[in-house]
């Protein structure tokens, strides 16, 4: 999730909720970089077996340092998401229906961050793709 108070924030934030059907993958294992949880999500992360530490990251260096040690970042179109590109980490940006321009159209990687990977959702809300062929790329990388 990204700022809640971004005027776009409802659009481009994913519920956690959603994310739940990625929990059962075997053979991966999912930490949460988000710093700042919204009402319920502590609860969840906790049943999803998500590791949050979030709360541990002190400033962008911290989270450079939490990206540098993982295989994977899975994110919106967030900080975390640009620092992940920007560090040359494999980034998988899931992204609403009208992304930010930046994120061009039509496309599933971007000339700004060559490790990314565009998620882009089918229709104005429809998350559940998106989760879907997610699910489907992570089960095909747990396998490598």
């Amino acid at each position: 999730a990204g700022n809640p108070v971004f005027a776009n924030d409802r659009h481009r934030s994913i519920p956690l909720a959603s994310l739940a059907p990625l929990a059962d993958l075997p053979n991966v294992d999912f930490v949460s970089l988000q710093r700042d949880l919204r009402e319920g999500d502590e609860i969840l992360l906790e049943r999803l077996r998500v590791v949050p530490l979030g709360p541990a990251l002190a400033d962008f260096a911290d989270t450079a340092a939490a990206i540098a040690a993982l295989d994977l970042v899975v994110s919106v179109d967030t900080a975390v998401a640009h620092l992940a590109g920007a560090l040359g980490r494999k980034v998988w940006i899931l992204l609403p229906f009208s992304p930010d321009w930046r994120w061009l159209t039509g496309r599933a990687d971007t000339p700004w961050y060559p490790t990314a990977r565009l998620f882009r959702q089918p229709r104005l809300g429809d998350w559940a793709s998106v989760v879907a062929t997610l699910r489907d790329a992570l089960a095909d990388l747990a396998t490598c």
